[in-house]
């Protein structure tokens, strides 16, 4: 008989928990605030037995991202093969307005971390999904190859991406280089970025949650930010401050970094994420 939660932590930090609450973002397994008699409290994720334990892996992101000065994301308590604890951070998911700067200048932070490469010493996940980090010195070879063409492909292997669209897509991929210009160096991203996975609390961000991390151009985490939330002039104008935003990011690679984020949900989802594909495809004529 598999041991329960309570037994873990039991194990795992050498004290009972007094009760448990489950959490939003579940969806890939359970997430639960757990209380102690000594009046501590951290959060027990549990991936689900039929997924990919990513347990382990979102430990070493999360230390990863914890390098980075300024850049404040929950301490690890405990990893082990489905089961991770983390620290309780105060705070409410989604991006606040009264902290959007601060938000802004801590994501400017962390692009500041450089690598010379693109990708990652290790594949990742973005949700349930796979994401893949061959280490390349070429930015639009990576987005095209390692992003683009290959969530496409696992849109279209699983029945959410019509065959039509699949080849509007690689048409579109073939000219990405009249758009799209590499960083300067690779640059660290969160690579999950909505405003779900930010904490704020008293006008700042108290931490960034669920990391898919690799190094690739910052941009791509700005445009994820604007997915389903909507940063203003003052996120932009405190981001730029410490790593200036190049011309055309607005006009064209906003949408084209959308694309991304649009065929995970694509694949996981399929529904009206399929649309807004579309129209990003009739933008550039693919």
């Amino acid at each position: 008989m598999r041991p329960s939660l309570g037994d873990r932590l039991e194990a795992a930090l050498g004290k009972r928990p007094e009760c448990t609450t489950p959490l939003a973002g579940g969806d890939i397994g359970s997430v639960a605030r757990v209380d102690f008699a000594d009046g501590t409290c951290c959060v027990a994720k549990e991936p689900g037995a039929q997924g990919v334990d990513t347990a382990l892996l979102e430990a070493r992101m999360l230390a990863r991202l914890a390098r980075v000065p300024g850049f404040p994301v929950p301490a690890v308590l405990h990893a082990e093969p489905r089961l991770l604890v983390l620290e309780w951070l105060p705070g409410r998911s989604g991006l606040a307005r009264d902290a959007e700067v601060d938000v802004a200048r801590r994501l400017a932070q962390l692009h500041a971390e450089t690598a010379g490469r693109f990708g990652f010493d290790e594949t990742t996940v973005i949700g349930p999904l796979p994401q893949p980090n061959p280490q390349l010195r070429d930015w639009i070879a990576f987005f095209r190859e390692h992003r683009l063409l290959y969530m496409a492909r696992l849109a279209l292997d699983a029945g959410r991406l019509p065959a039509a669209i699949w080849t509007r897509i690689e048409r579109l991929a073939g000219r990405l280089d009249r758009w799209l210009e590499p960083p300067a160096r690779p640059e660290l991203l969160h690579g999950d970025l909505w405003g779900g996975n930010i904490l704020c609390a008293g006008g700042r961000v108290s931490g960034f949650l669920d990391p898919a991390i690799s190094f690739g151009h910052g941009e791509m985490d700005l445009a994820f930010l604007t997915l389903f939330d909507n940063p203003g002039p003052r996120f932009f104008a405190a981001y730029g401050e410490m790593r200036p935003i190049a011309p055309g990011f607005f006009e064209a690679r906003r949408a084209l970094y959308l694309l991304w984020p649009l065929l995970v949900h694509v694949r996981l989802f399929g529904g009206g994420y399929l649309g807004q594909v579309e129209r990003i495809l009739d933008r550039f004529d693919a």
